[in-house]
């Protein structure tokens, strides 16, 4: 359900504000799916990386999880010309510290995360905070799949095909105040259901943010799916961010709050070792991190004995789209 909240109580929606009846009919099975617990359950199957590593993009795999209805994108520059990365590459080398820092860590343990029930705190500097379950959440824009390469920070890369909407949507339904200025993401923090939440390698929560008009962007996705599939658990699970020009870290998973504020959120890498992570975080060949270079990277899938490095691009190939945004500021200083 849908909790609607303001100062004097709960408020009831609109008629403007109740999906139409064909567009609920569309997802209505992945809505039960999701409110059952069945797609979670359809997850426990794939707890080891030799299990993810069955099958490719293109073809039928056992464990598949439900499909995610979607329409290509109309954004421009949402979707590339380059190859996708297979599947079992994209489900099965990631990043994802609540469930181990190893790069196969998440495919192996991320069975445990629970994600059914599931809600997402809509709070801070908005006219309209909420409570949006899941199924709510889906069902604010019909789903579209966007192809982005997302950089990571180690010098590798991949092409996934996201499935979900311009964040900008749920923004707008929100109504930020005119006082905020950026955006906090705060992913789940469950000891219980988490193993790496209780290392000392972050300061849990695990909070990113961006700001309001890097928020705003309609390439800055809020994803449920990839592959024209749910999302697998390691891949941050029921719902993540996506925002294709920055490094992979600044696109938080398993999302349970995003707060509108008038300050520049304090990020989980930028508070372990600032002088490595800004706030901005934008993909730059030219701003070398200080343990090893950024001007070239590889591509997973890619990497054999005599795969060449790939040049990396500045805003990671979307220099097009999101340039403006950083006009007249110093990208070296504003890493």
């Amino acid at each position: 359900m849908l909790i609607k909240t303001n100062r004097d109580g709960f408020a009831q929606p609109l008629a403007s504000e109740i999906t139409d009846r064909l567009v609920y009919a569309g997802r209505r099975d992945l809505i039960k799916l999701l409110a059952s617990g069945a797609a979670g359950a359809a997850l426990t199957a794939w707890a080891s990386r030799e299990a993810l590593a069955q099958g490719t993009a293109a073809s039928p795999r056992p464990g598949k999880l439900a499909a995610l209805p979607s329409v290509k994108s109309a954004v421009p520059g949402a979707v590339t010309l380059d190859k996708l990365t297979d599947y079992k590459d994209a489900s099965s080398y990631n990043n994802f510290y609540e469930f181990g820092t190893d790069k196969a860590d998440p495919a192996k343990t991320a069975h445990t995360l629970k994600t059914s029930p599931w809600t997402v705190e809509i709070e801070g500097l908005v006219k309209k905070p909420a409570r949006y379950a899941l199924e709510d959440l889906l069902k604010l824009s019909a789903q579209q799949e966007r192809i982005y390469r997302l950089r990571c920070v180690e010098g590798w890369s991949m092409v996934i095909p996201w499935v979900g909407y311009s964040l900008s949507e749920l923004i707008k339904k929100v109504e930020p105040l005119g006082s905020a200025k950026y955006v906090e993401f705060v992913s789940l923090a469950d000891p219980k259901t988490m193993p790496g939440v209780g290392s000392r390698v972050l300061d849990w929560p695990y909070v990113e943010g961006l700001r309001l008009d890097e928020a705003m962007h309609p390439l800055t996705l809020l994803s449920f799916g990839m592959y024209g599939e749910l999302l697998p658990h390691q891949n941050g699970a029921p719902v993540r961010l996506v925002v294709p020009w920055k490094y992979g870290f600044k696109s938080g998973k398993s999302l349970v709050k995003i707060r509108f504020t008038d300050q520049p959120p304090a990020t989980a890498w930028n508070k372990a070792a600032a002088n490595e992570y800004g706030f901005y975080s934008n993909v730059n060949p030219d701003v070398d991190h200080p343990r090893w270079s950024q001007a070239t990277e590889r591509r997973i899938g890619e990497d054999g004995l005599f795969a060449k490095k790939r040049k990396t691009l500045i805003f990671n190939g979307y220099e097009a789209q999101v340039g403006q945004l950083y006009a007249g500021m110093d990208l070296k200083k504003f890493f």
